[in-house]
């Protein structure tokens, strides 16, 4: 393709922003069952202002690609006419950060050799590598947004139903922390009496797209404890161990250490009723959280989750109840508790909400999976 590519030679080369965002999201879902990496490049000449002049630098570019990539290869829109994406799929094994390096070295000087010197300092190009590395000792290390155009663009025909979830979860909040201030105060003073230590829990929790905050929960056990006992069942859970790890009643597996020493007696009591939830309305009304959701992870629990687990904490904003909680809690394996949050996002609506919203006080009520 000579670098004079005309316009209509270009549209016929490259796939449209829709199409190339609905490959990428096919590509990660392949890349989660092969656990064959890909790579997304991108070269933005968004600085080629006006957009006309962008454009046209952009089909110079192409002409570019046509040679550095492979037939499996996809070019395509990242966002329609101002940034090009290309898609390097099935990437064979080997150390991430020399590959990218490598493929960084081979785009620039195509380019730089392709390209008039002022058209080249135009173009910005970065690299992305899915499956992503998560490295859950960097602090508030969220995920790549690049890799999810899919999940962070989002589509105008629910742009109401989320304003709508949003103000329920400010709604719902602020009504529950009124209603429940009394309860707060009880709460409060039995902890107080009965144990050594601060009324709530802080703790670093994963919120949507990795982004940390502080979650809160009443304080059910001691003071001080270790948390080296639930990070091995943890473990132990997720790797699929956790038939040794621990049982109920059942011989079922649960999610919750059943018979956690670390346990005050006023804990047991709150954990066994979900009160220890209640202080997370305040994340809810935050915005950390929201009424419905996944249950956001501990970051050391995200160590050993296969890369399709990460879609839980990737495709919905964490929040008190959901799905799992109103179908057994506790009582459901970790695998089937990740498809059901996946469920949930996939099939989220209003609706939705409100029934799960309906069936929650009678699940904690009864304490169906409740530990």
């Amino acid at each position: 393709m000579p670098l004079g590519v005309s316009p209509s030679a270009v549209e016929n080369t490259v796939l449209h922003e829709a199409l190339f965002t609905k490959l990428l999201c096919l590509e990660r879902k392949r890349a989660e069952r092969s656990r064959k990496q890909f790579a997304l490049v991108l070269m933005d000449a968004k600085r080629a202002i006006p957009a006309y002049q962008a454009e046209k630098l952009l089909h110079h570019v192409i002409s570019v690609l046509s040679v550095a990539t492979r037939e499996t290869d996809i070019i395509g829109w990242y966002e329609e006419h101002s940034v090009l994406g290309v898609i390097f799929t099935e990437l064979n094994g080997g150390d991430p950060s020399s590959f990218l390096n490598t493929l960084t070295e081979k785009v620039n000087a195509s380019l730089r050799s392709n390209l008039p010197s002022e058209l080249f300092e135009k173009i910005r190009v970065s690299l992305h590598l899915f499956p992503e590395d998560w490295d859950t000792q960097e602090p508030k290390k969220p995920a790549d947004f690049t890799l999810y155009p899919d999940l962070t663009v989002h589509d105008d025909s629910k742009r109401l139903p989320r304003i709508l979830k949003r103000t329920l979860d400010i709604a719902g909040s602020v009504a529950a922390l009124l209603l429940l201030s009394p309860l707060f105060l009880i709460i409060s003073g039995l902890l107080k009496l009965t144990s050594k230590g601060p009324i709530l829990f802080r703790q670093e929790r994963m919120g949507q797209f990795g982004t940390r905050f502080q979650f809160l929960k009443f304080r059910s056990m001691v003071d001080g404890n270790d948390a080296t006992i639930h990070k091995e069942y943890v473990r132990s859970l997720i790797s699929g161990q956790n038939g040794v790890a621990q049982r109920s009643a059942k011989q079922t597996s649960v999610y919750k250490l059943t018979e956690d020493p670390r346990i005050t007696p006023i804990g047991r009591l709150l954990r066994r009723t979900s009160l220890d939830e209640l202080p997370q309305f305040w994340n809810v009304l935050k915005g950390d959280m929201s009424l419905v959701g996944p249950r956001p992870p501990i970051p050391y629990e995200t160590l050993s989750y296969d890369i399709w687990h990460r879609r839980r904490v990737l495709e919905a904003k964490p929040g008190i109840t959901g799905l799992w909680q109103v179908n057994g809690r506790s009582s459901t394996s970790f695998n089937d508790m990740v498809r059901l949050d996946l469920k949930y996002a996939k099939a989220w609506s209003l609706g939705l909400d409100i029934k799960i919203l309906l069936r929650t006080p009678g699940v904690v009520l009864f304490g169906d999976g409740a530990y």
